[in-house]
């Protein structure tokens, strides 16, 4: 098994990655949430002119934030300066749509999304449409060198539902998965390899990633310890994030244990109370996979950072990272916290004894 690290981009973010490479991880995933972090394109070429090995991924990209040919040249351009360590991940946007007022982008303008970029960095001449006309595009003088679409770009796609699984099947793509214990993982795995298999895709082929998140805690810690919550909170509170906006925005499918249920609803009566009114979203991805906002610290408890999360002592940490392994996953990526670099470290210790 190989481990990642996926990150909120800043101008600054090599620091981290570099480390990461010292360490052993194997990728490095940049968010692509404009409105939160650094765009993912300058801090990703950063971090390939500063490293040597490890593979730098778009985690995930959002089709609507920059036009396909746009995406295409990024792509290209850090493959100039990371040869043949340039992974094209992408998906049909959470934070990144939701921050705009905006549901996520159809799979069918995903998948056509995809054909044209691909289709860019595969060199070819190929129809798009744009501004209600179809049109012929290509790369026009790669031979100068100053892109690289010699060396191929794999394609991940985060697919949380059945039907993004069968797309991404039909694309011959990696999956990214976020996940927050094995039974959850072990479904989403497993449909995923009948929808390989389906498509006459050979699944030990294809890269499977786990997303995780979480606390590796002392002897004695508990999870809600103010270290715990700044490292697993900002993705522990992910779920109240989306179903207070359910009606509006869709459903990202991260459900919550019946238990938990009242927390949600402490939540939604805060949510009622972000200004203006018809932008409430504003407030509520604040700070999204970053940090926890004042107002979040009391809903945010040991019972919601323990059952969204990998939050543990290390043990107990290292079996459930075992059991991805078991049920098909061959990556699993460590959400590493902006401003807390030092999870790099308590991490490897862990992943090293898996």
């Amino acid at each position: 098994m190989d481990f990642d690290i996926f990150l909120a981009p800043a101008a600054d973010s090599w620091k981290v990655v570099k480390r990461a490479e010292a360490l052993g991880f194997r990728r490095a995933w940049f968010y692509d949430t404009q409105l939160l972090n650094a765009e993912l394109f300058a801090s990703m070429a950063a971090a390939a002119v500063q490293t040597t090995k490890i593979r730098l991924g778009t985690g995930v990209l959002i089709p609507s934030n920059r036009i396909a040919p746009v995406a295409a040249s990024g792509l290209a351009t850090l493959n100039a300066l990371a040869p043949g360590r340039i992974d094209f991940g992408v998906s049909t946007g959470f934070t990144a749509r939701r921050t705009l007022g905006l549901r996520p982008v159809k799979l069918a303008d995903m998948e056509e999304y995809v054909r044209v970029v691909s289709g860019l960095l595969a060199g070819q001449t190929l129809e798009w449409t744009f501004e209600d006309k179809r049109r012929k595009i290509r790369f026009l003088n790669p031979e100068l060198g100053v892109i690289n679409i010699k060396d191929p770009i794999p394609v991940h796609v985060s697919a949380m539902g059945p039907r993004a699984r069968r797309l991404t099947a039909k694309l011959g793509a990696g999956f990214i998965h976020a996940t927050s214990n094995a039974n959850h993982a072990a479904a989403a795995i497993a449909d995923m390899q009948t929808a390989w298999r389906d498509a006459g895709r050979e699944p030990a082929r294809l890269t499977a990633t786990a997303a995780i998140a979480g606390c590796v805690l002392a002897d004695g810690e508990p999870a809600d310890s103010p270290r715990a919550k700044a490292h697993a909170g900002p993705t522990a509170t992910i779920a109240l994030h989306n179903l207070v906006e359910r009606d509006q925005f869709g459903d990202l499918g991260r459900p919550l244990p019946p238990s938990l249920v009242p927390l949600l609803e402490q939540y939604r009566k805060i949510y009622l109370g972000y200004e203006p009114e018809d932008a409430r979203y504003l407030s509520n991805h604040r700070g999204h996979l970053m940090f926890l906002r004042p107002e979040e610290q009391a809903i945010c408890t040991a019972e919601l950072i323990r059952a969204t999360t990998f939050t543990a002592r290390k043990p107990e940490l290292r079996e459930r990272i075992r059991e991805l392994g078991r049920v098909g996953f061959d990556h699993v990526g460590l959400t590493v916290r902006h401003g807390y670099p030092e999870m790099l470290e308590e991490w490897s210790d862990v992943f090293e004894g898996v």
